[in-house]
């Protein structure tokens, strides 16, 4: 603080914060992680007083009068930040989405895959992303852990329509071959090792065209998810079989389209670390919480595998995720809150020189490069047709 500006400030708050030790003395007693602060205040006295404060909690605060210099001052920062918005990326109606892709209009189902084709992620060197939930036991927010990957697939059976009540003899039952599939899932299900967390899960989009009828065309959709891409594809093979068992059961026919979806989700350390801090300052250390393994799914796991990543929790909604009663009741929890901390942690990263940036760089290590992402994403695409008529 200067002599010239303390005037402005209360003669007994001067005193004490005359009488504060350095911030290197402070940073010797109370050791912290290195956190940096970007100050924007109009009125000089304040933001002085504010900045010793800060700088006694051991923070390196960067200064600005207004929005225009802080600003500019960002741009000091040795490095950029992009922000993406990616809405409607969810791998839902596969259907309608096989349907873009077999135009033409799409590759990947997955928003990141069709980023990381295009090239967006080309000259990006880490992602942070947050996203919401309405689980209490995760806290305001909630850092670290590990997710499920999957793969998706898209089923149509084909039989042959007859007058259900007329001549149900004539007909093969497709409805009835789904039946069949999803009884042999079930079957599967001790199987599944439980530190595999495998969930294989499906719906039924169409089970025939009318009540009269034998159906004739039956359509599902289904994840099977994993914690590993090992224990990803040993499910999705299982899975396979017990949908052509269907098929041969009823003698009709299968169409199996697969789909890559995400891959397993994991978090780098150091970005874990860093943005922990964050969320502690902003909204206190007993209410971040740190994350076991997920069963869901994101996207945020493909590029986990090639860059250092982090995809922590925020509260702030209500309801059932991916439920028609999920609400977002706090704004400022789910939204505010979130921003900051990314905010906070992207200055962490690229102040200094980028002295922390280049250091997660340094310390990460990828489980495969882009284009053996790619590779792999392209690999999982297939269409099967199984007949048992060709048995």
């Amino acid at each position: 603080m200067t002599r010239e500006n303390s005037s402005d400030l209360p003669s007994s708050t001067v005193e004490r914060l005359q009488e504060c030790p350095g911030p290197a003395d402070y940073r010797r007693v109370h050791p912290q992680p290195n956190r940096t602060v970007l100050l924007v205040e109009d009125e000089a006295p304040v933001r002085e007083f504010v900045r010793r404060t800060l700088e006694l909690a051991g923070y390196t605060v960067i200064e600005a009068q207004h929005p225009n210099e802080a600003l500019k001052t960002l741009e000091l920062l040795a490095g950029r930040v992009a922000l993406m918005a990616v809405p409607a990326e969810e791998y839902v109606e596969l259907e309608g989405r096989v349907a873009l892709r077999t135009a033409g209009k799409l590759e990947f189902l997955g928003g990141k895959a069709e980023l990381t084709k295009l090239g967006i992620f080309d000259d990006v060197d880490m992602a942070m992303m947050v996203h919401t939930t309405s689980v209490p036991e995760d806290g305001l927010l909630s850092v670290g852990g590990t997710g499920n990957g999957m793969v998706a697939k898209f089923v149509r059976y084909v039989g042959h329509a007859s007058h259900a009540g007329g001549a149900p003899h004539r007909g093969v039952n497709a409805l009835y071959a789904a039946q069949i599939a999803l009884a042999g899932i079930n079957a599967l299900r001790e199987t599944f090792r439980d530190e595999d967390h495998v969930r294989v899960h499906p719906i039924m989009t169409k089970g025939g065209d009318i009540v009269n009828a034998i159906p004739a065309d039956v359509r599902l959709e289904l994840f099977c998810r994993a914690a590993t891409i090992e224990a990803i594809a040993a499910t999705h093979e299982k899975v396979d079989r017990a949908l052509k068992a269907g098929a041969l059961a009823l003698g009709a026919e299968v169409e199996i389209t697969t789909l890559a979806g995400y891959l397993p989700l994991g978090h780098d350390p150091n970005l874990v670390a860093l943005f922990r801090s964050n969320a502690e300052a902003i909204v206190g250390k007993d209410r971040v919480t740190t994350r076991g393994h997920g069963g869901g799914s994101t996207d945020m796991g493909d590029l986990s595998h090639f860059m250092p990543s982090v995809h922590p929790y925020t509260g702030g909604a209500t309801g059932t995720g991916h439920g028609a009663d999920y609400r977002i009741a706090d704004y400022a929890q789910a939204v505010v809150n979130p921003a900051k901390a990314l905010a906070f942690t992207a200055i962490d990263l690229l102040a200094g020189g980028a002295r922390e940036a280049n250091r997660v760089k340094a310390e990460f290590a990828p489980k495969m490069t882009r284009d053996e992402y790619l590779a792999y994403v392209r690999r999982y695409s297939t269409v099967a047709r199984f007949r048992a008529a060709d048995v």
